[in-house]
């Protein structure tokens, strides 16, 4: 998590509320090669385990806050995560 942390910190990230575990969200001006200038990272524990999950988009409809969305498209890939894998995030 310590590269994630460099890379997103330098770019200004949003840390993520708490309750998500440990990580951020940015907007990457800079398109890299994967064209997904929009990234959330959250290290969380899920059965007692640390887990990762990164999420990845290309592009977030006009009018709309990316960063907060992409804060909420991580809460539900991790309850996803956890009703997949039988686990409660965060415990």
């Amino acid at each position: 998590m310590e590269d994630r942390r460099k890379v997103f910190t330098r770019h200004e990230a949003t840390k993520l509320p708490s309750d998500l575990g440990e990580g951020y969200a940015a907007y990457f001006p800079i398109v890299q090669v994967d064209d997904q200038p929009y990234q959330v990272t959250a290290r969380f524990s899920c059965g007692g385990k640390d887990r990762i999950i990164d999420l990845y988009l290309a592009q977030i409809a006009n009018g709309r806050d990316g960063i907060r969305d992409m804060i909420e498209l991580m809460r539900i890939a991790q309850k996803r995560y956890g009703q997949l894998y039988a686990c409660t995030p965060g415990k």
